[in-house]
């Protein structure tokens, strides 16, 4: 397996996933410069909001050259946005355009892979990653053209798989030994080193930044990340029509059980307006299993040492128990 050189050379193994309304270019600019791959949904940026793609694809650009300027032995690392490719999204190829202006680094793809997409971040030297809950789906996005995958496994926050992240690492490497990387409660550098282990090129983790000063949630949303744990998590679909992970108490407090949740009709979803449905998304607060790890609410960086910290200590006893076979 190798590494592509723009995910070389991070502090840590880890991308942080793109999430719905809270990843803002504060956010992503704080992941980058803590040193791992922050990233943006590109329909974050609202025109109706005051904000623009093109503006924010400017700021990050130039605060991480600056940065990059001024911190030659310390440079950040490179940024991601993620294309929701699905045939709802009427802005895709506008925001393609966007992307391919600014030369993107790393493209994350979502509900669905098109080659006219991979194409595009081929043209600006960007690199595509695509999300996939299977094997199935897995080939198909390689078959598509994307250089790489995110396995988003049993756990992972928001729209979530059902497999235990070992057989699905496993099956996908018995064909593929691109770029992979590994979605499903990590909140850990103990979860990173075990995404290694199993042959992955890293992980992906989402919501322990949520719980993140930079963070674009409000206070309730962040001290709920920090004051549950794995079972205060329910694996729904009725929200958006693809089954994801979502707090029981955000569900109990829009005036629903949430051990009693219906089911929704797939083929009735519609992406892009049920990302405007307050109930959906506003109310309704998406979360991994791995939040048990996380005890407060602290800056970006602060979280990164942590994990980091971690990590080390991961390796480092590993490999003592390693010692004894």
């Amino acid at each position: 397996m190798t590494t592509p050189a723009i995910l070389q050379n991070l502090k840590l193994p880890l991308i942080a996933s793109p999430l719905f309304i809270i990843s803002n270019p504060d956010l992503v600019i704080a992941q980058c410069k803590a040193g791992i791959v922050g990233s943006f949904p590109a329909l974050n940026a609202r025109e109706k909001d005051g904000h623009s793609l093109d503006e924010w694809l400017t700021r990050i650009r130039e605060e991480l050259d600056r940065h990059n300027q001024a911190n030659p032995d310390n440079p950040a690392a490179p940024y991601a946005v993620n294309q929701i490719v699905h045939k709802s999204n009427g802005r895709l190829e506008r925001d393609i355009e966007l992307c391919v202006k600014h030369e993107v680094p790393v493209w994350i793809t979502s509900l669905g892979a098109r080659e006219e997409v991979n194409e595009a971040a081929h043209s600006c030297g960007g690199i595509v990653l695509h999300d996939v809950i299977n094997n199935r789906f897995a080939h198909k996005a390689i078959e598509k053209g994307a250089d790489g995958l995110v396995a988003v496994a049993a756990g992972a926050g928001g729209h979530a798989g059902a497999l235990s992240p070992l057989a699905l690492i496993q099956e996908i490497r018995s064909w593929f030994d691109g770029p992979l990387y590994l979605s499903g409660a990590i909140a850990k550098g103990d979860s990173i080193l075990a995404a290694l282990a199993m042959g992955a090129d890293g992980g992906y983790a989402g919501s322990a930044f949520i719980a993140t000063e930079e963070a674009n949630a409000v206070e309730g949303y962040k001290r709920m990340i920090a004051e549950n744990g794995a079972d205060d998590i329910v694996y729904s679909n009725l929200f958006t029509g693809v089954w994801g992970n979502y707090l029981k108490p955000s569900i109990a407090a829009a005036g629903m059980d949430p051990d009693a949740l219906e089911r929704s009709d797939p083929s009735k979803m519609n992406f892009a307006e049920d990302r405007e449905k307050p109930k959906s998304w506003k109310e309704i607060w998406g979360s991994g299993q791995g939040i048990g790890a996380v005890e407060d609410v602290v800056p970006t960086a602060e979280l990164v040492a942590r994990l980091k910290r971690e990590f080390d200590a991961a390796r480092t006893r590993l490999n003592g128990q390693l010692a004894a076979y």
